[in-house]
């Protein structure tokens, strides 16, 4: 195998390592701040679920592409919008109200 052959193994590799350290410190950095390793392989999964927090879905999904938020006097409402597929269309919809999930709407 010639020698430059090597070099690009030896990056590969370092890539790989490097990813799965990065997933192995992320999915550290969640136990601590949750303290429950289910909860933590949901979030790891990019799993939502009613109940689940603005930070847990944060921690699951990233921040949204958009939020739609309407404050009422006893509660607040938020659209948060993901997975864009055209102008102010998203194929992914999660209801929050008071800062928890309540329900989504998935294409």
């Amino acid at each position: 195998m010639e020698w430059y052959w090597w070099i690009i193994l030896g990056i590969v590799g370092f890539s790989i390592f490097n990813h799965y350290r990065q997933i192995k410190l992320k999915r550290q950095n969640l136990i601590k701040k949750y303290g429950d390793a289910r909860l933590v392989d949901k979030i790891m999964s990019n799993m939502f679920w009613q109940g689940q927090t603005k930070g847990q879905l944060i921690d699951s999904l990233g921040r949204p592409q958009d939020v739609d938020q309407k404050v009422l006097k006893t509660k607040t409402k938020e659209v948060w919008k993901y997975k864009p597929t055209g102008k102010n269309r998203y194929a992914l919809k999660i209801t929050l109200e008071d800062d928890e999930v309540i329900g989504w709407d998935q294409k």
